[in-house]
């Protein structure tokens, strides 16, 4: 099976390879990041989802992309696609590594797997699962064109957490990317 591999002005988007668990173990670990991405994991509870993402490619045909720096070519988060089994709908969601905040890399990569999804899965919308504390995703969603819609609930383990859906249609998308 041939996966897809997505290039972007500064990011090239593909599935997970094996020298990608350092970066995500990384980030996982970190107290900031991880707060809205299912919280500080150890170890080896990283590499389960590490694992679960890269999993999906086989099972479902998609999942979030590795997100490297072309430049560098270094592992810098994980974005894309993504409806785990309970999910409140069609979602591309993001997670970035503290080192690659602040740059544009998720409003820039989630417009790609927007694209792709849209394109290639036939999404007809796409929605964002945002805390409702979490400033920085939602200024995401805005410039995505995103708008919220609802509050929303997470399949367990993860019920008890606040989320708000955010999204948009699939013509939506598409108006504003003419």
């Amino acid at each position: 099976m041939s996966h897809p591999v997505i290039e972007t002005e500064r990011l090239i988007l593909r599935p997970f390879a094996p020298e990608d668990f350092e970066g995500w173990a990384e980030m996982m670990a970190d107290e900031d990041t991880a707060r809205f991405i299912g919280g500080v994991q150890p170890r080896a509870a990283a590499w389960r989802g590490f694992l679960t993402m890269a999993g999906a490619w086989t099972i479902q045909g998609f999942s979030m992309f590795s997100v490297v720096e072309k430049d560098t070519g270094r592992w810098v988060g994980r974005l894309g696609p993504w409806v785990p089994e309970g999910w409140p709908g069609t979602e591309v969601g993001w997670g970035l590594h503290k080192a690659a905040t602040g740059k544009g890399y998720a409003t820039e990569g989630a417009a790609a797997a927007i694209d792709w999804a849209f394109d290639h899965l036939g999404w007809t919308e796409v929605i964002h699962c945002i805390d409702p504390d979490n400033v920085a995703s939602q200024k995401v969603a805005e410039r995505l064109g995103s708008r919220r819609l609802r509050p929303g609930a997470l399949p367990a383990p993860f019920e008890s957490l606040p989320i708000d859906i955010w999204g948009q249609s699939r013509e939506d998308w598409r108006a504003r990317r003419r």
